[in-house]
């Protein structure tokens, strides 16, 4: 939208308002001119975009249009960690400005620098598509993970950003909260996973940052070989937690040959399946390697990642159904999260 009358014109919460954006980034020395904004991204919770002002180039981070559930999509509180990590060797954009005044483009935002690069989903850049550069391609997207889990949270300024006792209690009571708030409809099988989990729950070790959608789709690498992990993206459910559920989650993510060639593993990281990258367990021996931390069984911390993915898949189809986003792609979760639940309970309790 070019005006807050454009916006109230179309009925919907704006996502951008162009002329109070303009003033915003004149204010803080971020380009000159007109804003060029283009939707970016695979993602399909917060909205991301890329802005183009002048010979500069930015990435604008905000929130889906509301309603949205409670502490959900707090793009203030990913600014925060990402500013606090930016002198640490965790691999991460730069965030230039942080605006919580919600009258500017109808909710905060932040700007980040944009790093250039490719974002690997369905496809490989041609000079990585090898078997050497696959296995390099894990190498550094462990490394990026391990550290992560090696920052001094405390030393960076993120006491208070998240308990470091109790972590895994409030993941179940949080995404049981959740499932109420965002189901359309009964799913036992969500309800059986959660009880699940509640029964079989181990017990934490030292408490790190926590990305919590760590996978290879929410990183940028540079262009050309070697391989090179640029930036890990997407900070929105980060907090200080078990390091071991961003292990599991990552192994939700991760295909190897003889996998079923259909679900949320296979549409957001069916290229792993390929020669060269390691198997899931040879993942998790990479990471304890160079982590050196101990693992345990992951099966629990896997389960807890598909039905959190469950949750959120319902959330994000229950926004497509009420007509609240743009995006086609989330009307077609409906089946999608009843598969899923499926499949985190096949996790639980063995296939």
């Amino acid at each position: 939208m070019r005006t807050a009358a454009d916006a109230e014109a179309d009925g919907r919460p704006p996502l951008l308002v162009l002329d109070t954006l303009t003033g915003f980034l004149d204010r803080h020395g971020l380009g000159q001119g007109a804003i060029e904004a283009t939707p970016i991204g695979e993602g399909h919770s917060n909205v991301t975009y890329l802005l183009r002002r002048g010979e500069r180039e930015m990435v604008l981070r905000r929130p889906p249009r509301p309603p949205l559930p409670p502490s959900a999509h707090d793009v203030l509180r990913e600014a925060r960690l990402l500013r606090a990590l930016q002198d640490t060797p965790a691999r991460v954009p730069i965030v230039l400005a942080v605006c919580d005044d919600e009258t500017v483009i109808g909710s905060p935002f932040y700007v980040m620098e944009l790093i250039e690069g490719d974002v690997i989903v369905s496809d490989i850049p041609s000079p990585l598509d090898t078997p050497s550069e696959r296995r390099r391609i894990a190498e550094e997207l462990i490394d990026a993970l391990v550290e992560i889990h090696a920052v001094d949270w405390r030393a960076v300024g993120l006491e208070g950003f998240g308990k470091p006792t109790g972590y895994l209690e409030r993941q179940l009571r949080r995404f049981g909260g959740l499932w109420e708030l965002n189901r359309t409809r009964e799913i036992p099988t969500v309800e059986r996973v959660g009880a699940w989990l509640a029964e079989n729950m181990p017990e934490s070790g030292p408490a790190t940052i926590v990305h919590g959608d760590f996978r290879l789709g929410n990183t940028i690498f540079a262009a050309g070989a070697p391989a090179r992990l640029t930036g890990v993206l997407d900070w929105e459910m980060a907090t200080i937690g078990d390091p071991l559920a961003d292990v599991g989650y990552l192994c939700m993510m991760w295909t190897e040959r003889g996998d079923p060639e259909k679900g949320l593993r296979e549409a957001l990281g069916a290229v792993t399946r390929r020669e060269g990258f390691p198997t899931r367990e040879e993942l998790i021996a990479l990471y304890e390697q160079r982590s050196g931390r101990s693992m345990r069984d992951l099966r629990w911390y896997t389960t807890l990642a598909v039905w959190k993915s469950v949750v959120f898949m319902e959330g994000n189809y229950k926004r497509a159904v009420a007509g609240t986003t743009d995006d086609p792609y989330l009307k077609t979760f409906g089946d999608g999260v009843i598969e899923l639940a499926r499949q985190a309970e096949l996790i639980a309790y063995g296939d």
